[in-house]
């Protein structure tokens, strides 16, 4: 999964990083591909960075959105993020089976498939971890 995708925190959507700067970055969105700047002071997160509680440990987000890729054989979600909170966690659970059922709100899960949308109309549909992939490229 690309490194520059991003969140940030008030605006909707995702973004790619497209320049750096002094004291800002400037990005575009994945939906219509506006340019901003984005600067210090604004909450920005890789998508990266992130991670699905579990019983058993935390789950990097790429992951969760492979299984999710996997399970809808590359398609857009089949689920609406718009649908009742019973119906969003049943679905989940068929993806994971073993996230974290307090811990996982069910805005999280509305903005994760929100997030895969908008990844898989964008046109990125790799979300292996780049990090393992570049160890393993190492070694052979």
């Amino acid at each position: 999964m690309p490194k520059d995708i991003l969140s940030i925190s008030g605006r909707s959507g995702l973004f790619k990083i497209v320049s750096h700067a002094r004291n800002m970055i400037i990005v575009e969105s994945l939906i219509d591909k506006k340019r901003i700047p984005t600067y210090t002071r604004d909450r920005i997160i890789s998508l990266s960075d992130i991670s699905i509680f579990t019983y058993s440990g935390d789950i990097p987000l790429y992951d969760v959105l492979q299984k999710i890729s996997e399970y809808e054989q590359g398609n857009k979600s089949s689920h609406s993020p718009k649908s009742d909170t019973l119906s969003l966690h049943k679905y989940f659970e068929q993806i994971l089976p073993d996230y974290d059922k307090e811990r996982v709100h069910t805005t999280d899960i509305k903005k994760l498939l929100q997030w895969y949308n908008i990844l898989i109309d964008a046109g990125i549909t790799n979300f292996k971890n780049e990090d393992k992939e570049d160890k393993e490229d190492k070694q052979d």
